[in-house]
């Protein structure tokens, strides 16, 4: 049925008593309540205004260099040197806890097969973690069987560590990828026995006082300056061919590399602690 209005403006139905100006004003104002309570929202538990300038500014820190392929860079000032360039004393064997028996060379050190994963002896939490490694120039065997290592946050979660410069794999176990869960977002390989960087942002667990999962570990990577891991939720420890569950783990542990039976070389790793704000949210 068509509908008849007796106004001469169409939009306008008399018996309704509204007119458009009021329908408008009364919008007009339920938005600026709106943007009132999200700019709110925004500030509320904030303790300082925008431009605040009481507000205390951040630290000042040497941001360090970077590295050549002839050469070792600087770590910042504020890194946690986990490397020295000389010996392994800040790292000690996974299992039994004694000295770590990989190889040390000239400002690098590398896997010794059979030897064994080594951890930090320091503990870490949320970080930013830089890692340089070389696998073994020739390049010896193919697919998992070349260059394979691991870089375990919390020794419990792989970015892998591998060849994979012109040498296939399946796609989750190459290079910079979340191992068994994650492939990278491309391949971002050098040849072999170049120096290639992983710089790594990780964000561990949280579990309640019950041991219930709050939040899932979080990871991003960059691998030669490329971005391969965005904000990756891990779906729990990595392992091979096996999935398992989160379980409650305190919110610092060591970093792990893996001892894979390839002579990978490791140098400039340092890490920068990121300070825990979660809240919950």
């Amino acid at each position: 049925m068509r509908q008849r209005f007796t106004s001469s403006n169409p939009r306008f139905n008399p018996s309704s008593g509204r007119r458009p100006g009021a329908v408008l004003a009364t919008a007009a104002v339920l938005i600026a309540v709106l943007l009132v309570a999200t700019n709110t929202r925004s500030t509320a538990g904030q303790k300082y205004v925008e431009h605040d300038r009481s507000h205390p500014l951040p630290p000042v820190i040497t941001s360090g260099e970077c590295s050549t392929q002839d050469k070792a860079g600087a770590p910042p000032s504020d890194a946690i040197v986990l490397f020295n360039g000389k010996d392994l004393s800040n790292w000690e064997e996974v299992e039994g806890g004694g000295p770590a028996k990989w190889e040390v060379g000239d400002g690098y050190f590398q896997t010794v097969p059979k030897t064994g994963d080594i951890q930090t002896k320091d503990k870490f939490g949320d970080m930013q973690l830089h890692v340089e490694w070389a696998t073994p120039n020739p390049p010896h065997g193919e697919d998992q069987d070349r260059g394979n290592s691991g870089v375990f946050l919390q020794g419990l979660y792989e970015v892998q560590v591998l060849d994979s410069y012109h040498s296939v794999t399946y796609a989750d176990g190459q290079a910079s990828a979340i191992y068994g869960q994650y492939p990278p977002q491309v391949n971002a390989c050098r040849a072999p026995g170049q120096w290639q960087t992983y710089d790594i942002i990780f964000h561990g667990p949280r579990f309640s006082d019950e041991g219930t999962l709050l939040r899932r570990a979080r990871v991003t990577v960059i691998q030669n300056g490329v971005l391969t891991q965005d904000n990756v939720a891990i779906m729990g420890p990595t392992g091979n061919h096996i999935r398992p569950q989160y379980t409650p783990t305190p919110e610092k542990m060591p970093l792990r590399l893996q001892d894979h039976n390839h002579p990978v070389r490791y140098r400039n790793l340092w890490v920068r602690e990121i300070p825990s704000n979660w809240n919950g949210d």
